[in-house]
């Protein structure tokens, strides 16, 4: 008799991912490299390796996202207008998880030197293009922001979802 590993179902996996992801999300907010550095180099590594983490999570993601499209479905109470918020803005973070992996690549392809992500993965050969590696830095860091807005949004959504069906009826 041969030992079979199963995956967990889909959506069973998209949560998992999901709520891994909110303790990132919360210390990327709250803490910036220029927090970590004073604590040395390996506060530092740490800190990337953590970027590492949730980078590679965003692009899972993504990648089945556009593999198989969104696995959430708006709840059946929901009004249209309610549906097609929900839609749109699952589709929004998806997208905004994969602009915040793209242009952390483009830091490191603009960068001066070579970055490692964690202290193990180079993140692209550096180009030295100071100017572009400026604008994208701006870019990268209105870009996560302007994504945990949309996620604290969703998270209000979702609260307040319940909220919505009941006072539609």
């Amino acid at each position: 008799m041969t030992a079979r590993f199963k995956f967990p179902h889909r959506r069973s996996a998209l949560k998992a991912l999901h709520w891994s992801m909110v303790p990132l999300l919360i210390w990327f907010i709250l803490v910036t490299p220029a927090d970590v550095l004073p604590f040395g180099q390996a506060a530092f590594r740490i800190h990337s390796l953590l970027g590492l983490v949730f980078v590679t999570a965003c692009l899972l993601w993504t990648a089945d996202y556009l593999r198989r499209g969104l696995a959430s479905r708006p709840g059946p109470k929901l009004p249209p207008w309610a549906r097609r918020v929900h839609q749109g803005m699952h589709r929004a973070l998806i997208w905004g998880l994969f602009g915040v992996a793209l242009t952390g690549f483009l830091l490191g392809l603009t960068a001066p030197r070579l970055f490692m992500a964690g202290g193990i993965l180079p993140v692209a050969p550096p180009l030295d293009l100071p100017r572009a590696h400026d604008l994208v830095g701006k870019v990268h860091i209105f870009e996560f922001y302007l994504l945990a807005a949309l996620a604290g949004a969703h998270g209000l959504f979702h609260s307040g979802d319940t909220f919505i069906c009941v006072t539609t009826r």
